[in-house]
């Protein structure tokens, strides 16, 4: 591999390309041989920012201009959060690599300076997921929808338009500003979104990525197959209001789930416990008891 070049895609978002760059440092780190190229792109889901995600087509809206310039060889990895990447990927373009996971949990954050928050302001997220299970934290809270990039967020909360925004850990943690942190959910609380906390990395078809074993962590590897097994399941994209989140101890893996009725608008959460290799299964066994309504 001695002189090949990496072309590394990303959207050109500050946390998008922060964790780019985590990922090219463990890359060159391992192999200082390759030369890493970060490219950077704004993709449609950037720009529509005055809606949320399940209302305009999902979140594969994050992600099709950077398939389109691997599929033409432009770009030879992709880097993304898990959480973004649709539950159906193209055969032609496979997931190579899962990294570390870093705290996967959603958080409150109150505007800057402010020690608690101002409830009559409403409380932002761009998730019916988040919304759903926070609303049994806070019943008489007002939910607004908050879109665009985690510093847009951020700015909107601390120019007075909201109480507080819930946010992931992992997001905020990346950019260096755990210190925004006003409270963690529990996963019990607040269940994740499939893949929240790691990042994943896309390749084209039949090519080496061998390069790659320096980052994937093959607990994430299983837990997030897991996760997206339990949404793929229920048919649900990642805009679905649907919550998963798998945890490793020891030789067993412990599955939580959320499950949404579009019709009757009710959800059910759930739990399910056994052995690691067993992962996938016990997520889809997790998923038809949920949707049965047991």
């Amino acid at each position: 591999m001695a002189g090949r070049k990496i072309i590394v895609g990303s959207r050109d978002s500050k946390l998008a390309v922060a964790q780019s760059k985590l990922i090219m440092a463990q890359i060159a780190k391992a192999h200082p041989e390759l030369e890493l190229e970060l490219v950077t792109m704004k993709t449609t889901g950037d720009l529509i920012l005055d809606k949320r995600l399940d209302q305009i087509g999902g979140k594969g809206l994050f992600v099709k201009e950077l398939d389109k310039a691997l599929l033409e060889g432009r770009i030879d990895i992709s880097v993304h959060s898990l959480k973004d990447l649709p539950m159906e990927t193209s055969p032609e373009l496979p997931l190579v690599a899962f990294s570390g996971r870093e705290n996967p949990l959603d958080v409150l954050v109150y505007p800057e300076g402010a020690s608690c928050a101002d409830q009559k302001l409403p409380l932002g997220t761009s998730s019916l997921r988040r919304e759903l299970q926070v609303k049994e934290i806070y019943p008489d809270w007002r939910v607004e929808s908050v879109r665009g990039n985690l510093q847009t967020r951020l700015s909107k909360l601390d120019s007075g338009q909201y109480g507080a925004i819930i946010l992931a850990y992992a997001g905020i943690a990346r950019l260096g500003l755990k210190n925004r942190i006003s409270r963690v959910f529990t996963a019990d609380e607040v269940i994740p979104s499939a893949g929240q906390g790691i990042i994943a990395v896309q390749g084209r078809a039949e090519e080496d990525y061998s390069f790659l074993d320096c980052v994937n962590d093959k607990n994430s590897e299983m837990c997030a197959k897991a996760e997206r097994a339990f949404v793929t399941y229920l048919d649900g994209g990642c805009s679905s209001p649907i919550g998963a989140f798998a945890e490793i101890s020891g030789d067993e893996i412990l599955i939580r789930g959320l499950y949404y009725n579009e019709e009757t608008k009710e959800y059910h959460k759930g739990r399910e416990t056994g052995k690691i290799s067993d992962g996938e299964m016990l997520a889809v066994t997790l998923a038809k008891r949920l949707k049965d309504g047991k």
